[in-house]
C-alpha cells in the first residue's frame, strides 16, 4: 500500500506549464532584468553596494579586495553566480559606462577596447561619495522596508532611499522575458534642476523640463543629432536618439614628407567598442568600401581618445567622415525603452512620470525618517523627563534606593511613588553618580528643552508637506553642489541640427568634368580676372587625348545634377566634389555616381532648391525640347532617376533651369538660334518618362550645340523686335552698338571668337522653325560653342580642351550685331579650342554669409 508522499496528483500539463512559465517570467522581471523607478537598481546592483556599506566601504575607507565584497554578497544576499556578481560590480566602477560611477574601483576594471577586467583577487573597491550620500544616506533611519534574504539569517533592504533619480543618472538595460529596458544615462546637475522645477510647478510639461534636462548625457561625450528622438523618448517612453562621436580635421606635419590631411576622432558614441571600430574600418579600406585613407592609428593614452585617420593625399577628408558615419559605429542609435518596476510591476515611462516615481518615493522616505527621529526623540525625552524628576526629589529617591531589598523592588517603588515608566525607571536605576552633579543637571534640562523644539519641528514637518517639499529641494541643492559637473555630450537642436552641409562654407566654387569622366571642384578665385585675348591659365592636368567636357559654376551647398546620355539624372551635393587644385587631374566620376561603363554625363546643372515654380528644359541631340517641373528631381534614387525617354540613337544634351515666363534661345553648330517661349502655347510640361517636341528645324550637318534661357523680364524687350521684318544687309547698315542696352546674348566659337549681340536682335520665333544666324564665321571649320545670356557685370570663364582656363570680364567684349565675326577672346595654341564657356554667378552677399555660419 502506498503512502501519501508516493502519490500522484493527476495535473493538466497546459496549465501546469501555463503557471510555472509565468511564475519564472515574473521572477526573472522582478527579480533580475528590470531596475526598480525608485532608486533605478536591479536586486544585485543594490545587494553589492548594501554590502559593501555593511562592510564599511566608504570612500574614506580603505579599499578592500572585490573577491571579499563578492564573497559577502553571494554568502548573504545573492545565491548566484560569481561572475554575475563582479560583472554588475564592474560595471558600476567603469566611467565609460556610468555617468556616475557608484564604485570607487583600483586596479584593471576594464577599458573602452572591451578588454576584460583583472580577476577579483587582484582588484580592490570601495563606495564612491555620491553613492554614501545619494543612495544609502538613512538607510538605518527605518526609511524602507526589509526583507529575509534568501535563507532568513539576514535582513536585506527592498530598495534604497535614493536622494537623486538614480534609474535617469545612470540608466539602466536589461533584457526580462517578453520585454526589456533601455534607460540612456543623464546629467546629475540637469537631473536634480529637473526634479526640483517638477516640485515647484507639479503641472510642468514634458516639453517644459526639456528645457531643464534637455536630453542624455553619456559617459563617452560625443554628440546628439537633433530632439525629435529626445522628445517622443520622454514624451512616449520610447524614441531612437542618434549618437555620434567627435571628429575633427587636422594637417598632420611628416618630416621629409608633404603634409596630409586626417581625421581625429576624439570621442565614441556610447558602448562602443574602440577596438571594433578600428578594426571595421580597416576592413572596409581593405575591401574597398571606403576611398581615401591611407593609414589608421590609434594614439590614446591616459590623457584621452585619439584615433588618428590618415587621409590620401586626394581624398576628401569630409567625404571620408560622411562615409565613416554612414557605414561604421561612428553614428549609432540608441533605442531608448524607459522600462522600469512600479510597485513591482513593469510600467513604460516618460520623463515626468519617472521624476513623479522618485519624488513621491522621496517624501515617503522623508516621513518616514522623520517619523523615526520623532519616535527616537519622543523616547529620548521620555528618559529625560524621568531623570528632570529624579533630580527634583533627588534625596527621597537616593533614600528609597538605599533601603529597598534588590533592583526589582526599587523598581516597582520609584514606578509606584513617582509615576514613572518602566522605561523611566530602569535609567534613573542605571544613572551614574556623576550625573548628580549640578551642571549634569543642567545639562539634562537643556536637552530637554532642545528636544522639545526638535518634537515640535518634525511633528510640523509631518503635518505639512511643504516642509518635506523643501527638505526635498534643500538636500538636491546640496548634492547638486558637491556632485555636478559639466555636461558631456553636445546635443545639436533641431534648428542647427548637425548635418553635412552645416558643416561646410557656402563658397563659389567651379565644377570640371573631363570627357573621360575625371571630376573635381575648385575656388572660383583660383582665377583672377584677366584681359581680353590673353592666354589664361591651366585649370587641369590631363592625360593627352582628355578634354574639358562640363564646366559649371555654383556654390557648395547647391545640389548638382548630372545627366547622362542615355536620359537618366544623377544627384550629389557639390561640397562632396573633391577639391583638387589647378594642376590636379581629380577623381574619376564613377566614384561619386553609379553611372555604367556604356554611359556619359552630357550635361550638369546646379540647384539651391527643388520648387514647383522651377522647370528642367531639356534638349537632346535630335533637336527634341521638354519641359519637365523642377521638384519632380528633389528625390533622386541612389542608382539615378529617368530624366526623358529618347528614340533610338538619339542622346541627351542639354539641360536647363527655366521659369514658365521665361523664354528659350537654342544655338545650332553651324551659328543658326532660334528663340521661343517656354510658356504653355509653346512648350507644355511633361512628365520625367516623356520624349518632348521639336526645337528647331536643322539643316543636313547641323545640330544643336548650345541653349540658354532668357528670364522673363527680358523677353518683353525682345517682344518689340518682332514687329521688325528688314532683312541682313539692312540691319548690319542700321547697327549701332553704342545704343545697345544689355542684356546680351554672348556668342563664342571653337576658333576663340566672340562678342555679344543685343537679345532685341534674336526675336521671338514659333518652335521648329529654322532661327536666325548668330554669327558669321571667319573660317569654315570654325564652329560655335556657346550662346550665353550676360549683363554688362558678369564674368566668365572660358575653358579650352587642353585645361587652358581665363577669367574675364564680359564688358571687355564689344558688342556687335548678329552678321558681324566677333572679336578675339582667347588666344590658342596650335590646334586647341575653345570647349566650354560658364558664368561666374553674382557675390554671395556678406549678411547671407554670415547668417548660413550662424
Amino acid at each position: 500500500m502506498s503512502t501519501p508522499q508516493e502519490r500522484i496528483v493527476p495535473t493538466d500539463l497546459r496549465n501546469e506549464m501555463s503557471r510555472s512559465y509565468l511564475e519564472y517570467a515574473m521572477s526573472v522581471i522582478v527579480g533580475r532584468a528590470l531596475p526598480d523607478a525608485r532608486d533605478g537598481l536591479k536586486p544585485v546592483h543594490r545587494r553589492i553596494l548594501y554590502a559593501m556599506h555593511e562592510l564599511g566601504l566608504t570612500a574614506d575607507r580603505p579599499f578592500r579586495k572585490c573577491a571579499r565584497v563578492v564573497g559577502e554578497v553571494l554568502g548573504k544576499y545573492h545565491p548566484h553566480g560569481d561572475t554575475a556578481v563582479y560583472d554588475a560590480l564592474v560595471r558600476m566602477a567603469q566611467d565609460f559606462s556610468m555617468r556616475s560611477p557608484l564604485i570607487n574601483g583600483h586596479g584593471n576594471f576594464g577599458s573602452v577596447d572591451n578588454d576584460p577586467p583583472a580577476a577579483m583577487r587582484y582588484t580592490e573597491c570601495r563606495l564612491q561619495s555620491l553613492t554614501s550620500n545619494a543612495l544609502l544616506q538613512d538607510i538605518e533611519s527605518e526609511t524602507v522596508d526589509f526583507i529575509d534574504n534568501f535563507d532568513g539569517s539576514q535582513q536585506e533592504p527592498i530598495v534604497l532611499p535614493a536622494r537623486i533619480p538614480q534609474l535617469l543618472l545612470n540608466g539602466s538595460s536589461g533584457i526580462a522575458v517578453g520585454m526589456a529596458t533601455n534607460i540612456p544615462p543623464h546629467n546629475l546637475g540637469e537631473l536634480i534642476d529637473g526634479v526640483i522645477a517638477l516640485i515647484r510647478n507639479p503641472e510642468i510639461t514634458n516639453a517644459q523640463l526639456m528645457s531643464y534636462i534637455p536630453g542624455p548625457d553619456f559617459p563617452t561625450g560625443g554628440q546628439i543629432l537633433g530632439t525629435n528622438g529626445i522628445y517622443e523618448a520622454y514624451t512616449t517612453g520610447r524614441g531612437s536618439v542618434t549618437m555620434r562621436g567627435v571628429a575633427t580635421i587636422e594637417t598632420l606635419e611628416h618630416r621629409g614628407r608633404p603634409d596630409r590631411e586626417a581625421i581625429i576622432v576624439t570621442e565614441l558614441p556610447y558602448q562602443t567598442n574602440k577596438a571594433a571600430l578600428i578594426e571595421k574600418i580597416a576592413d572596409m579600406v581593405n575591401e574597398r568600401r571606403i576611398d581615401g585613407i591611407s593609414d589608421i592609428r590609434d594614439e590614446s593614452d591616459r590623457d584621452g581618445m585619439r584615433i588618428v585617420i590618415e587621409l590620401k593625399r586626394d581624398a576628401y577628408p569630409r567625404v571620408v567622415l560622411n562615409n565613416l558615419y554612414k557605414q561604421t559605429p561612428l553614428q549609432n542609435n540608441f533605442g531608448v525603452n524607459m522600462l522600469a518596476l512600479v510597485n513591482g510591476e513593469p510600467q513604460l515611462l516618460g520623463l515626468k512620470q519617472m521624476l513623479e516615481v522618485f519624488l513621491d518615493f522621496r517624501i515617503e522616505t522623508i516621513t518616514r525618517r522623520t517619523q523615526f527621529e520623532l519616535r527616537k526623540a519622543e523616547e529620548r525625552d521620555h528618559i529625560l523627563q524621568g531623570y528632570l524628576i529624579a533630580l527634583e526629589n533627588l534625596d527621597a529617591i537616593i533614600s528609597l534606593i538605599r533601603h529597598a531589598a534588590d533592583a526589582p523592588i526599587a523598581k516597582q517603588e520609584l514606578i509606584e511613588s513617582y509615576g514613572l515608566s518602566s522605561n523611566q525607571a530602569d535609567a534613573i536605576l542605571q544613572m551614574q553618580l556623576r550625573r548628580l552633579t549640578a551642571l549634569e543637571a543642567e545639562k539634562i534640562q537643556q536637552e530637554h528643552e532642545a528636544l522639545q523644539e526638535k518634537i515640535a519641528d518634525l511633528q510640523d514637518i509631518l503635518a505639512r508637506r511643504e516642509r518635506i517639499l523643501d527638505i526635498i529641494e534643500t538636500e538636491l541643492g546640496q548634492l547638486h553642489t558637491t556632485h555636478n559637473n559639466p555636461r558631456r555630450t553636445i546635443i545639436e537642436q533641431a534648428e542647427g541640427e548637425l548635418t553635412d552641409i552645416s558643416l561646410i562654407a557656402n563658397e563659389q566654387v567651379l565644377i570640371l568634368l573631363t570627357e573621360q569622366g575625371y571630376i573635381k571642384r575648385m575656388p572660383v578665385d583660383t582665377f583672377e580676372a584677366q584681359s581680353r585675348a590673353t592666354r589664361g591659365k591651366s585649370g587641369t592636368r590631363m592625360k593627352e587625348d582628355d578634354v574639358i567636357e562640363h564646366f559649371i559654376t555654383c556654390c557648395t551647398h547647391d545640389n548638382v545634377l548630372f545627366f547622362s546620355d542615355r536620359g537618366v539624372a544623377y544627384s550629389v551635393a557639390a561640397y562632396q566634389i573633391p577639391v583638387g587644385s589647378r594642376t590636379a587631374r581629380g577623381i574619376p566620376v564613377v566614384q561619386m555616381l553609379p553611372i555604367p561603363r556604356d554611359e556619359k554625363i552630357t550635361s550638369v546643372l546646379a540647384v539651391s532648391e527643388f520648387t514647383d515654380d522651377d522647370y528642367l528644359v531639356m534638349l537632346t541631340q535630335g533637336g527634341y525640347v521638354k519641359k519637365t517641373v523642377l521638384s519632380a528631381f528633389s528625390n533622386i534614387r541612389a542608382n539615378g532617376l529617368i530624366a526623358v525617354s529618347l528614340e533610338e540613337g538619339d542622346q541627351l544634351r542639354w539641360v536647363r533651369l527655366a521659369k514658365e515666363s521665361d523664354s528659350i534661345l537654342i544655338g545650332s553648330r553651324q551659328g543658326m538660334t532660334i528663340h521661343f517661349q517656354a510658356d504653355q502655347t509653346q512648350l507644355r510640361p511633361l512628365g520625367r518618362p516623356t520624349r518632348g517636341v521639336r526645337a528647331m528645324s536643322l539643316k543636313e550637318g547641323d545640330e544643336p550645340i548650345s541653349m540658354d534661357i532668357l528670364p522673363a523680364q527680358v523677353v518683353a524687350k525682345v517682344a518689340q523686335a518682332n514687329e521688325i521684318e528688314s532683312d541682313e544687309e539692312a540691319e548690319e547698315l542700321e547697327f549701332d552698338s553704342s545704343n545697345q542696352a544689355g542684356p546680351w546674348v554672348l556668342v563664342v566659337t571653337g576658333g576663340g571668337l566672340g562678342k555679344r549681340v543685343p537679345v532685341s536682335k534674336f526675336r521671338l520665333q514659333n518652335r521648329a522653325g529654322m532661327g536666325l544666324r548668330a554669327i558669321k564665321f571667319r573660317k569654315d571649320q570654325d564652329h560655335l560653342v556657346a550662346l550665353r545670356i550676360v549683363n554688362e557685370e558678369d564674368e566668365m570663364l572660358i575653358v579650352t580642351s587642353r585645361g587652358i582656363i581665363i577669367r574675364q570680364a564680359v564688358d571687355a567684349i564689344s558688342i556687335q550685331s548678329r552678321m558681324a565675326t566677333g572679336v578675339q577672346v582667347q588666344r590658342l595654341d596650335g590646334d586647341d579650342a575653345i570647349a566650354a564657356v560658364a558664368l561666374v554667378p553674382p557675390a554671395i552677399e556678406e549678411e547671407v554669409l554670415d547668417a548660413m555660419s550662424d
